[in-house]
């Protein structure tokens, strides 16, 4: 079975993670198919960098995405879960994307917590 699933790079003390296609069962840091972004939780704001198109294409394929990757594809507006898309726009930015493929979700001003 094929997941969408983080991979944790950098160094101790200071992740940041891509997130790839494997499969299930190949090691956390081991074997995968494809990078389709990245996330970076120690940048001020965060960083999330998605390729929609690529995302979208696995999905569609029957990968699953683990749980911390769903909450990323929610917040990025992919797939509809508990945040929805529209409280997803009203607390987070999404800038247009580079190269035409990468999403990257900012916090904006005040968050969902400033209330």
């Amino acid at each position: 079975m094929l997941k969408l699933r983080l991979r944790r790079m950098g160094a101790k003390r200071q992740p940041s993670y891509r997130i790839v296609v494997a499969e299930s069962s190949s090691p956390r840091d081991g074997r995968f198919i494809e990078t389709v972004g990245i996330y970076n939780p120690k940048t001020q704001p965060m960083t999330l960098r998605i390729e929609t198109e690529r995302v979208q294409h696995w999905l569609g394929n029957g990968a699953q995405p683990t749980d911390t990757v769903r909450s990323l594809l929610v917040r990025a507006g992919i797939l509809e879960g508990r945040i929805s898309k529209e409280s997803a726009a009203e607390g987070y930015t999404v800038e247009p994307p580079q190269r035409g493929k990468e999403t990257e979700v900012m916090p904006a001003h005040g968050g969902p917590a400033a209330e």
